[in-house]
C-alpha cells in the first residue's frame, strides 16, 4: 500500500518541533513527509536570535541538522516558498513545481508589523526577524553611530540590546505611555525604563512617527506627531507581529477578522485536511506570540494525526521570565488584575530598583498574576502558586517581601505537586521528571535530553535543577557539585587541593586533577584560589590567562572601551595633598571624576596605554590599587565617628582604616564590602554590608552577611561588645571560612543561607571553634596580610608587564583614534548620541 503524503509549510521553531513529535509517533510510518522552508537556513532558535550578534552562528542556533531530516526520511525543501494552495486538488505550488498532499500543516508563523509610515522603505530601515535581517542590520551599523527601534515590547527591547552590542547609541520609540504595555503596569514600566536608560539606551514613549526623511546630521530623521524629531543612522521596526495567513486567505480558508488562520481544539482549520499551528493560527480569537503555546499546538496536532480523539489544545500560559538588556522582567497570569474582585499587593523599592506586584483573588487564597521588574528570584515560586492553584499563605505579601523584611522562603521542590508544570515550552511536569529519573536518568543533562526541559526559552533552568537535585537526593543518588566539565570538584574541593598539595599554577592543577584546557568558568575560579593561597601577582606569566577582562588590565572596562581608575582611600579618609594629586591627574588626562558610594574617587575615561602612566603618578603620591576590578575587598565605608560627631562613641574612621588595610587584596569568591559606624545612628550603613561594624559604649557589634545590590539583605548580628582585637580576630575567621567554603561567585549572604544550620552554625564554628580550625584560619589571614603587594605598583615597575597595556603594538604611543567625546556639566564624557 502506497504511503500518504504529509506536507509541512514552514520550517521555523514550531514546524520543527511538530516534526520531532510526529516522526517519533507510530502514525509517521503512514506518510511521506515533505517540508518547505522559505529561508535558506534550517530551522533555528529565534528566542536567542540576539546571540547572533555576540558570536553565535547559524550552526549554534540551529534546531537540527540536515542529516537528521535525511535520517528521518523527511524531504526538506529550503529556500522554496509555497506560492499557491489548491484545496480542491490538494496541491501546493512553489517556483519549482507542484506537489500533492493528503494532509497539510501550515506552520508559516508571522511577519513583523511595520506601521504605515511614509519613508519606511528607506534602505536603512529594517525588521528584526531572520538571520538575513540581522546581517543587513550589522552591515548598516558598521558605518553608523546611532540606531532606533520602533516598538518597546519584548522583541523591541531585544533589538535595542542588539544595536547596543553593535556599538550604536540605541533609542527605543514606543507609541504607548510605557514599555512592555502588555506585560507591565505603570510602575513596572517606569522602573524598567529607568533601568534601561541607566544602561545608556534612550527611551521615547508616547511617540507617533509621522514620516521618515533624510537627516541633517545622520542618515535619517524621524518626525513625530508632537512636532519633535529624532535623527538616527538606522531604524529597526519591532512593533509587533501579524500572522502569516496570506496563503490560507487566498485559498479560501476561514481567517479571523484581524488575521490568523482559524483552528479548532485539534488545530484543524475549516478544511479537515489542513491544519495550522504556531503564530499563524487563531484559536478562540487569540494569536499566541510565544514559543511555548506553539510547541503545545505542535504536540496536539501530532497526537491528532495519530487518531488520538482526546487530544485538544485548550490554551496556554503566557507567563514570561526574561532578562532584557540585563534587567530581570517577569509577568505571570492576570498581571493587570482584570479578574472581577481581584486585589493587589505591591512592593516597590526604588532605591534597590525592585518592583513586585501580586494579583490575588477576592478571598486572598489564590494567586491570579504577578509582575516583577529588577529581580526575578521570586518568579519560579509565584509561577507555581499561580499554575497549580496552591493556597496562598495567611500573609501572602511575604511572597514578595525581601527576606530581611519578613519575606517567605522560596517554594521548595517538595511542595510542588506531581502535576506542576516545570517547563511550559515542552510541557514537562514534575511527574515527568520523576518518571525519567525512576527510569534511569541520574543527572541533569540526562533529564534534559530525555524530556527536552529547559531547551526552549530557558526560563525554567534554575527550577529544573532544583527539582532534579532534590529528586536525586531523595533516591540516594549523589548530586554532582562539579565546577565545570574540566574539574569533577566543587570550588571548595579545588581550594583544598591547591592548599594541601601546594599547587601554584592552573597548569599543574588541571593536569593532576582535571582534564582538557579549562574554560571561562574554571579559570577565573582557580585564579582567585591561587591568589588567596599564595598571593602571587595576578599578571605573573602563569596567572594572566586565568583572569577576566577587568583583572587582566587591573581596571574596570567601561561601555565605550575606556577604563576607570579607582585608588584605595581607606575609610574614606584622605589628605588635602592627595586630593590635589587626584585633581591634577584627572585634569592632565581629562578624566571624568566622581565620588563613589563607597567614599572613593572614580576617574573615568583612561585609555589602555594611559593606565600605567596614571598609576605611576598616583603611586608616587602614596596611593595604591583599590581592587575595584577584582573579586576582593572593595571598600570599608565609615562615618566620622567620635573624632568629630557629637553622637559618636568610638573612632569609626580609625577602625575602618585598620580593616581596609588588613583585608585589602584578599581574593574571594565574590566582592566583599565593609562599613564601620561610630554609633547606632548608622551613618555608614553598616548593616547592608558583608561585614558591618557598629560602635557601642562597650566596644563593637559585628554584623555579617548582608549586601545591597539586586537582592538586598540586612546583615545579621553576629557578636556584641567586641574589643578591637576580638573584632579583627572574629572577622579574620569568618572571612577565611567564607573564602574556603563558598561556591563560585557566591556572596556572603547566599553562602550563609546555604550553610546547614545557617547563622547558628556559623556562630558555633567561629565563636566556639566547634571544628577546631580557628587558629588555622587566623594564621592564613595573617599570611595574606603579611604578603600584600599593590598590584599596580608591581606592574608599573616591571617592563614586561607594562607591555600588556599597549593599544597598538607597532605604535606604542598611539592613542585610540576612534572614541569621540563631548562635555557635560564641565566634564568630558563619551559621545552617546549622534551629533
Amino acid at each position: 500500500m502506497s504511503k500518504k503524503t504529509l506536507i509541512v509549510i514552514g520550517n521555523g521553531m514550531v514546524g520543527h518541533h511538530f516534526l520531532e513529535q510526529f516522526v517519533a509517533s507510530p502514525g509517521a510510518t503512514e506518510y511521506e513527509i515533505l517540508v518547505f522552508g522559505e529561508e535558506k537556513q534550517l530551522a533555528y532558535d529565534r528566542v536567542h536570535l540576539s546571540e547572533y550578534f555576540t558570536g553565535s552562528t547559524h550552526a549554534d542556533l540551529a534546531m537540527g541538522t540536515a542529516d537528521w531530516y535525511t535520517g528521518q526520511g523527511i524531504k526538506l525543501q529550503l529556500n522554496e516558498p509555497v506560492t499557491a494552495l489548491d484545496r480542491d486538488q490538494r496541491i501546493v505550488t512553489t517556483p519549482k513545481g507542484e506537489y500533492g498532499y493528503d494532509e497539510l500543516v501550515l506552520a508559516t508563523g508571522s511577519f513583523p508589523f511595520v506601521p504605515p509610515i511614509e519613508g519606511r522603505e528607506h534602505a536603512h530601515c529594517f525588521v528584526y526577524r531572520t538571520l538575513d535581517d540581522l546581517d543587513a542590520i550589522r552591515a548598516s551599523a558598521q558605518e553608523g553611530k546611532s540606531g532606533v527601534v520602533v516598538g518597546g515590547g519584548l522583541l523591541g527591547l531585544e533589538a535595542a540590546n542588539a544595536l547596543r552590542s553593535l556599538g550604536l547609541q540605541a533609542h527605543v520609540v514606543e507609541f504607548a505611555p510605557r514599555l512592555m504595555p502588555v506585560q507591565l503596569d505603570t510602575d513596572g514600566g517606569a522602573l524598567l525604563r529607568h533601568k534601561i536608560e541607566e544602561l545608556g539606551v534612550q527611551v521615547h514613549t508616547e511617540k507617533a512617527t509621522t514620516d521618515i526623511v533624510e537627516g541633517e546630521n545622520a542618515r535619517l530623521r524621524m518626525n513625530f506627531s508632537d512636532d519633535s524629531h529624532l535623527e538616527t543612522d538606522l531604524i529597526v521596526f519591532s512593533a509587533g507581529i501579524r500572522p502569516q495567513d496570506a496563503l490560507a486567505r487566498a485559498s479560501g480558508l476561514e481567517v479571523g477578522e484581524r488575521g490568523g488562520i482559524v483552528v479548532n481544539d485539534q488545530c484543524t482549520t475549516s478544511d479537515p485536511h489542513i491544519h495550522a499551528i504556531g503564530e499563524c493560527a487563531l484559536w478562540d480569537q487569540r494569536i499566541f506570540g510565544l514559543v511555548a503555546p506553539g510547541y503545545t499546538m505542535a504536540r496536539t496536532l501530532a497526537s491528532v494525526l495519530n487518531s488520538d480523539r482526546d487530544a485538544a489544545f485548550t490554551g496556554a500560559d503566557m507567563s514570561t521570565k526574561l532578562k532584557l538588556l540585563g534587567v530581570d522582567v517577569g509577568s505571570i497570569g492576570d498581571a493587570h488584575g482584570q479578574t472581577p474582585g481581584a486585589r493587589n499587593i505591591r512592593f516597590n523599592d526604588e532605591q534597590a530598583g525592585h518592583y513586585r506586584r501580586m494579583v490575588i483573588s477576592a478571598d486572598g487564597k489564590t494567586l491570579l498574576g504577578a509582575i516583577l521588574v529588577g529581580d526575578n528570584s521570586h518568579y519560579d515560586t509565584l509561577l507555581q502558586y499561580a499554575l497549580n492553584g496552591i493556597a496562598l499563605p495567611d500573609n501572602p505579601e511575604t511572597l514578595i517581601l525581601p527576606e530581611g523584611q519578613g519575606g517567605a522562603p522560596a517554594l521548595g521542590p517538595d511542595a510542588l505537586p506531581e502535576t506542576a508544570s516545570i517547563c511550559s515550552c515542552h510541557n514537562v511536569t514534575k511527574g515527568d521528571i520523576c518518571g525519567v529519573i525512576d527510569a534511569g536518568c541520574s543527572d541533569l543533562a540526562g533529564v534534559k535530553a530525555e524530556t527536552k526541559a529547559s531547551t526552549g526559552c530557558g526560563g525554567c533552568t534554575a527550577l529544573l535543577k532544583n527539582v532534579v537535585d532534590n529528586e536525586l537526593e531523595k533516591r540516594g543518588v549523589a548530586v554532582s557539585k562539579d565546577l565545570c566539565e574540566h574539574f569533577p570538584y566543587s570550588r571548595q574541593d579545588l581550594f583544598h587541593l591547591v592548599k594541601v598539595n601546594g599547587i601554584r599554577t592552573f597548569r599543574t592543577l588541571i593536569s593532576q586533577h582535571g582534564k582538557g584546557q579549562g574554560c571561562d568558568i574554571c579559570k577565573p575560579v582557580v585564579g582567585s584560589i591561587l591568589a588567596t593561597c599564595w598571593n602571587e601577582h595576578i599578571l605573573a606569566t602563569d596567572h594572566v590567562p586565568l583572569q577576566d577582562t577587568n583583572d587582566t588590565f587591573m581596571a574596570n572596562m567601561q561601555k565605550n572601551g575606556t577604563y576607570s581608575i579607582v585608588p584605595r582611600i581607606p575609610g574614606g579618609e584622605i589628605t588635602p595633598d592627595k586630593l590635589i594629586v587626584l585633581g591634577e591627574v584627572a585634569k592632565e588626562y581629562d578624566l571624568y571624576t566622581k565620588i563613589t558610594g563607597g567614599q572613593r574617587v572614580d576617574l573615568f575615561g583612561a585609555t589602555l596605554s594611559e593606565l600605567p602612566e596614571i598609576w605611576e603618578k598616583l603611586i608616587a603620591a602614596g596611593f595604591e590599587t583599590g581592587h575595584a576590578y577584582g573579586k576582593s575587598l572593595r571598600t570599608v565605608k565609615s562615618c566620622v565617628g567620635n573624632t568629630w560627631c557629637r553622637y559618636g562613641v568610638q573612632d569609626s574612621v580609625g577602625m575602618a582604616i585598620i580593616l581596609e588595610n588588613r583585608y585589602k587584596g584578599l581574593r574571594a569568591p565574590h566582592k566583599v564590602k565593609m562599613a564601620v559606624s561610630g554609633c547606632t545612628r548608622e551613618c555608614a550603613e553598616a548593616q547592608s554590608k558583608d561585614f558591618g561594624v557598629i560602635a557601642t559604649e562597650n566596644g563593637w557589634n559585628l554584623y555579617v552577611c548582608g549586601n545591597g545590590g539586586m537582592r538586598p539583605r540586612h546583615a545579621d548580628l553576629f557578636a556584641t561588645d567586641l574589643s578591637d582585637e576580638e573584632l579583627i580576630r572574629t572577622i579574620d575567621r569568618v572571612v577565611m571560612f567564607y573564602v574556603r567554603t563558598a561556591d563560585r561567585l557566591q556572596r556572603t549572604s547566599v553562602w550563609m543561607e546555604n550553610l546547614e544550620g545557617g547563622l547558628d552554625y556559623l556562630k558555633k564554628v567561629i565563636l566556639e571553634d566547634s571544628l577546631g580550625i580557628c587558629a588555622e584560619l587566623e594564621e592564613h589571614m595573617n599570611g595574606i596580610a603579611d604578603t600584600y603587594q599593590c598590584e599596580w605598583k608591581t606592574a608599573v615597575e616591571d617592563p614586561e608587564k607594562r607591555k600588556r597595556f599597549r593599544e597598538f603594538v607597532n605604535l606604542p604611543e598611539q592613542k585610540d583614534p576612534v572614541q569621540q567625546w563631548t562635555t557635560e556639566r564641565g566634564q568630558r564624557r563619551p559621545v552617546l548620541e549622534s551629533a
